[in-house]
């Protein structure tokens, strides 16, 4: 499953908790009930903790270093998100969406 394009519309909005241990300044959508469901994080640059499986391509091939790793001891997929922690640097060159192993990265809607 990818991540929903229309989260926005669809979720509530809050903003990264104490419980990330990031330096990190973005909202995040959803409901979060850690460990198990984490939300979609970051709004332009948007990744769905939830099915993110922490394997990196994202947070190597960036060429402006929008992520960053982000700790989630206990989660179902992995112990460990890239965290759109930068995401005011994006240049749209969408090479996160595309190489995305299991579709959870979402630039400013470019799936809807």
């Amino acid at each position: 499953m990818a991540i929903d394009p229309n989260f926005a519309e669809s979720r509530e909005r809050s903003s990264v908790g104490d419980w990330l241990d990031i330096d990190a300044d973005y909202d995040v959508w959803g409901e979060v009930d850690q460990p198990e469901r984490l939300g979609i994080h970051g709004t332009h640059v948007a990744v769905d903790f939830d099915i993110c499986d922490g394997s990196g391509p994202c947070l190597e091939n960036c060429p402006v270093d929008v992520f960053g790793w982000a700790d989630t001891p206990g989660h179902p997929t992995s112990d460990r998100k890239a965290a759109p922690v930068n995401e005011s640097q994006c240049i749209d060159c969408m090479l996160c969406v595309d190489i995305c192993p299991v579709d959870a990265i979402d630039v400013d809607g470019s799936r809807g």
